[in-house]
């Protein structure tokens, strides 16, 4: 597995926690991050990527829910929202990754730590999500 995907899933793990937890959950993610992962760069990025993601968490949050009329966000399986919130933030905020890489790790992620439906869903979503940041952003 390479370090972007690794810090993907790290990232995942700690969105879940903040979302369970609130965001005291930040005083243990240096603990976290140090426990689950020996290498330093990895770590950095899943620390970054966490800290950026659940400062826009509302954002993230409004994207989703524009993108996902027949799901309110309340009802969504707290892992596949996880993985909403860190991919909806890589869409909008981490121009470097391009958006179809953005798109394939999420389902990815869907298929390894959640439901058999929730690839397809996550798929549907970002793809809205990804046509809804081209068009706001062409206005």
């Amino acid at each position: 597995m390479d370090k972007r995907s690794r810090a993907r899933e790290l990232t995942i793990q700690v969105l879940y926690q903040l979302d369970i937890q609130g965001s005291e959950y930040f005083s243990l993610l240096d603990d976290f991050l140090i426990e689950n992962e020996q290498d330093d760069s990895i770590r950095v990025l899943a620390s970054q990527w966490s800290r950026e993601a659940w400062q826009n968490v509302e954002f993230c949050d409004d994207l989703i829910g524009k993108a996902s009329l027949k799901w309110k966000l309340s009802r969504l399986s707290p892992v596949d929202k996880s993985v909403l919130r860190m991919s909806v933030y890589h869409l909008k905020f981490c121009p470097d990754i391009p958006p179809k890489v953005v798109i394939n790790e999420a389902v990815e992620l869907g298929k390894k730590f959640s439901t058999a439906q929730s690839p397809g869903f996550i798929n549907g979503v970002l793809d809205a999500v990804m046509k809804n940041i081209k068009a706001d952003s062409s206005e």
